[in-house]
């Protein structure tokens, strides 16, 4: 492949190029980054500060809170100070770090959730060995785990990006630097990249989705037989998990798991796990999980009255 690379700089062309829309944009997404930062920084100090930490479950959710404000970082503070400017430029450097780091979150993300299904499948259907399983030092090993597989998917993502020539056009039809976008503005035939693009983020999303579904019904193949005030417990538990996957995956796997290609809809679809799904994540978690809002009354209001 040819290593040509005349680019210093791409212009990224966002959502809109209208300024009333890029007004009102910016207030509705800067109100979903405050509830993001907000949402996910009260679920890490009331898991931390309670014993919920003490639980498999909330430790892996803890490290999810600490994975999503990561991840809507690399991407919505530079998408917001994009909105209030006319020219939305991104240095070639500046791209391929916000391409790695984007992809490392996202797929600790996605490892997380993963994980955190087959705790659910241990605990529902192999309570008796929960405890042996489940310990702290195989959930510190599960973590680890998680953050080796996202940087590995990350660096060879980033590896394909930083092997592209470009030549020419530098006007990007995004908001972020992502794969698809770069492909487009390739001065090279990009079909084989775009193969090993759909081989690795394509496929990761896939077969995690498909191991998630599976462990779930599996959950649902064994709490059939539960009294009627088990089963609904063990459903509500696990109807956050599965609402979370669907909110993130579909999104993601209606862009990586096809053929190299954009359309005007990716921008819309991005939206949703790289601002929405992190902002509703800690809604899901908290409103529909008990012991969470136990967490957060005690936590809170103990600040609030006794400092």
């Amino acid at each position: 492949m040819e290593s040509t690379n005349n680019i210093t700089e791409f212009i990224l062309l966002g959502l809109s190029q209208n300024k009333k829309i890029k007004a009102l944009c910016f207030l509705m997404f800067l109100f979903c980054y405050i509830a993001i930062l907000g949402g996910n920084m009260i679920i890490l100090i009331s898991i931390t500060c309670s014993q919920l930490i003490e639980q498999p479950m909330y430790f892996f959710l803890n490290y999810l809170a600490l994975s999503d404000l990561c991840y809507t970082s690399t991407v919505t503070p530079k998408f917001l100070t994009d909105l209030l400017v006319e020219r939305n430029k991104i240095s070639y450097t500046s791209c391929m770090a916000q391409l790695f780091t984007m992809h490392f979150f996202g797929g600790i993300e996605i490892l997380i959730l993963t994980v955190m299904a087959y705790d659910r499948y241990v605990a529902i259907c192999k309570p008796l060995h929960y405890s042996i399983i489940m310990s702290r030092g195989r959930c510190h090993a599960m973590v680890t785990a998680c953050c080796a597989g996202a940087f590995i998917h990350s660096f060879l993502q980033s590896l394909l990006a930083i092997s592209l020539p470009f030549c020419g056009h530098n006007e990007m039809d995004h908001y972020f630097c992502d794969i698809y976008p770069l492909l487009t503005l390739s001065c090279t035939n990009t079909h084989r990249v775009g193969l090993l693009v759909v081989a690795n983020s394509g496929m990761m999303g896939l077969v995690t989705f498909v191991v998630l579904m599976w462990s779930y019904y599996f959950i649902l193949y064994t709490i059939r037989a539960y009294p009627a005030e088990s089963r609904s417990k063990a459903l509500s538990t696990c109807s956050s998990h599965v609402t979370v996957v669907i909110f993130f995956f579909v999104p993601v796997l209606f862009i990586y798991i096809r053929p190299a290609t954009t359309y005007p809809e990716d921008k819309v679809f991005a939206l949703f796990y790289t601002i929405l799904a992190p902002m509703f994540n800690p809604l899901i978690y908290t409103l529909r999980n008990t012991e969470m809002k136990n967490a957060l009354r005690k936590v809170w209001c103990h600040k609030l009255f006794f400092i």
